[in-house]
């Protein structure tokens, strides 16, 4: 029987288990804000304003005029794309990858780690996820049907023995840990002895590794971000994610990777399949040639990024908000000052979006363990960040004289 006045739609089970996604209103805010003609600077989404490298626009131009790439593409990536990834973590990190069975590419990372939730976790699946965490690492594992609990992110040692602590006591003994270094929201930093632990932990408890490394190229004041393959027996554990989004300014062209464990890879290949047709072709071509030809770039954007965070948490200071200065990422993790951190993060944007122009993402978006922070990107020129921030500090000065609006609701 067809929905009516009377009966309405009734949404599978799953959907009353996700609660309204902030960033969502937050960018509606901002779309309404510019379709009226205001100047709004966008510092909330991880979304790159540069270009991508010349010689990937390029060569997505010349082989978007190749009739051949119009065809329906293969599911789980193009092979020369596959065997240049494989190459790339040789060169990067010392990693040996079998191109036809330990990679696989992706819509972006955060389509392919949804899809292999959906291949590994059930009803009675317990996942374990550092908190407060990018909203997919818990809510893709929810909507396959797996219950998520939350581990907060702390220094190593003490993480490890909260993980251990949750192996022991948790029945069913938990089915997958996702981890994310450089990590989003936080720029906490992941460690070769960190990675040792939890490959140790895996092994001894049997749980699944799912790392997600968008990030990898994006580091600062000569950090080098390692891979969690690296680490002997990894492979025999887990899978990393990777993505072309902020390494090559790709963002939009969703091309991402999962390479590791060729069984875990193999089951992300098998959904794909009944999913999905893969990523345009013509983008795959363009993504051989960024693994090729592009490193400089990627360097060259790094520099950039670090620039603008130095701009950033140099007015930060002068405002005198309490930062530590990220080494890898393209965010400032930044805790709200007294006394607006009564406001919460959400209002607190919010008010920054109605007073100030400026788009910010709220912490508690990233769970609980967030309140009291905000998620500040890199993303715009350093120009626009001074300007951004001296619209914000006006717009503070504005509430202290009115008083502090109620905190609203996560």
């Amino acid at each position: 029987m067809a929905p009516s006045d009377n009966q309405p739609i009734q949404f599978a089970q799953r959907m009353s288990q996700l609660p309204p996604y902030l960033f969502g209103m937050i960018n509606q805010m901002k779309m309404e804000k510019r379709w009226k003609g205001d100047d709004v600077i966008d510092l909330g989404m991880g979304n790159p304003v540069d270009p991508a490298p010349e010689p990937v626009i390029t060569k997505l131009l010349e082989a978007a005029n190749d009739p051949k790439t119009h065809r329906y593409p293969v599911a789980y990536g193009m092979r020369n794309l596959r065997i240049e990834l494989a190459k790339s973590y040789k060169k990067d990190y010392g990693v040996d990858l079998e191109p036809d069975s330990e990679v696989l590419c992706t819509i972006g990372s955060k389509e392919g780690i949804s899809h292999l939730c959906l291949a590994l976790i059930g009803p009675g699946d317990t996942v374990l996820v550092p908190a407060p965490a990018f909203p997919v690492h818990i809510y893709a594992a929810i909507i396959a049907g797996g219950s998520v609990l939350r581990i907060p992110l702390e220094e190593d040692k003490t993480f490890v023995a909260r993980l251990e602590t949750m192996c022991t006591n948790v029945y069913p003994r938990p089915k997958v840990l996702i981890l994310n270094y450089p990590h989003n929201p936080t720029g906490a930093l992941g460690s070769l002895e960190l990675y040792e632990r939890v490959v140790y932990l895996a092994k001894k408890y049997g749980f699944m590794v799912i790392h997600d490394f968008a990030y990898n190229k994006i580091t600062f004041d000569g950090y080098v971000a390692p891979s969690f393959l690296q680490v002997p027996g990894a492979m025999d554990v887990g899978v990393e994610f990777g993505s072309f989004s902020k390494t090559y300014n790709m963002a939009g062209w969703r091309l991402g990777y999962c390479l590791g464990n060729k069984d875990m890879v193999a089951g992300l290949r098998k959904i794909k399949g009944y999913y999905d047709y893969g990523i345009f072709s013509a983008i795959q071509v363009a993504g051989i040639v960024a693994l090729r030809h592009c490193d400089e770039d990627v360097v060259h954007q790094a520099h950039i990024y670090q620039n603008r965070r130095d701009v950033m948490c140099e007015c930060l200071e002068r405002m005198d908000w309490p930062i530590a200065r990220p080494k890898a990422g393209m965010f400032v993790w930044a805790k709200i000052p007294a006394p607006f951190d009564r406001m919460g993060s959400l209002e607190f944007s919010v008010q920054m979006m109605k007073r100030a122009n400026v788009a910010l993402a709220p912490g508690i978006g990233f769970g609980e363990e967030g309140e009291g922070y905000l998620r500040i990107a890199l993303v715009e020129n350093e120009h626009r960040i001074r300007q951004a921030l001296r619209q914000m500090k006006r717009a503070m000065k504005e509430i202290e004289q009115e008083g502090m609006p109620q905190a609203q609701a996560g």
